[in-house]
């Protein structure tokens, strides 16, 4: 008997052992993959586009030869402090819901006179499309620290959330995926990158409120759109077109699922 007591007691120690080390090694995971992150976050490159953003908001450009200075984000011309963590949101002038940079082309298009077909089908990174990166980059940068509060009221925007919960969880593709396939439940994890529960408030500067942010991959910064463009070519899914309903109704439904969230963009990711 005084055996089997002593064997249990040894079984449980060894139990209790194993469990106290797994939790050790998962914490100095976590630990190290927060280390790394930190370290990324001295000198973000991002700085850069804000101020290209920022020269671009006040510089005369375009066929009109105006800027950007009256542009409406949401909370009245030239306004651009607090309309990152407002955005999508309904515009009765557009009859649209609309996320920061279909706003921004639509500014471009109305006070500047630039072409906002032609911008939509430029690749990321190139013309004019490099500039409305930099252009978000710079207002979202004047929204860090703030929280995500988007607006409700409009029939539009809670049409918006429903259609970007719908795609949200739509599965389809050679891979049958979907966004809720990596982004519906907690504590996943790709390579060194996090995968947050977008179904409800992540958290402060994670997901929705950590974009647009810069890529040290690829040296590139990317907005939120190109995520989401990206996402899709994951998911081999055909490219959603720039800005399209359905893009900015996905955005619609993050930002709202982050209300309370406070925004770091821009970012740095690995």
């Amino acid at each position: 008997m005084k055996t089997f007591h002593r064997a249990a007691a040894v079984a449980v120690a060894a139990a209790l052992l194993a469990a106290v080390a797994a939790q050790a090694q998962t914490k100095s995971t976590a630990d190290g993959i927060a280390e790394y992150r930190k370290m990324l976050e001295d000198g973000n490159p991002a700085d850069l586009f804000e101020a290209k953003g920022e020269s671009l908001w006040k510089e005369k450009r375009g066929p009109k030869g105006a800027s950007l200075e009256k542009c409406d984000l949401g909370k009245g011309p030239g306004v651009f402090k607090g309309a990152f963590v407002e955005l999508p949101r309904y515009f009765a002038d557009t009859g649209r819901v609309q996320d920061l940079e279909s706003r921004l082309v639509t500014c471009m298009q109305v006070l500047q006179g630039f072409d906002a077909a032609e911008i939509a089908r430029t690749p990321f990174g190139r013309g004019e499309m490099a500039n409305v990166t930099a252009l978000a980059t710079w207002i979202a940068a004047e929204s860090r620290g703030m929280r995500f509060n988007l607006p409700q009221a409009h029939p539009e925007e809670k049409k918006s959330y429903e259609i970007g919960k719908r795609v949200f969880f739509f599965r389809g593709g050679p891979m049958d995926f979907s966004c809720a396939s990596c982004h519906s439940v907690d504590g996943q994890r790709i390579r060194l990158q996090d995968l947050p529960n977008l179904t409800r408030n992540p958290g402060d500067g994670v997901g929705f409120a950590a974009w647009p942010a810069y890529r040290v991959s690829n040296g590139q910064m990317w907005s939120m759109q190109l995520r989401l463009n990206d996402c899709y070519r994951q998911q081999r899914f055909p490219y959603p077109g720039f800005a399209s309903d359905i893009t900015v109704a996905l955005g619609t439904y993050m930002g709202v699922n982050a209300k309370g969230a406070q925004s770091i963009a821009p970012s740095i990711k690995r």
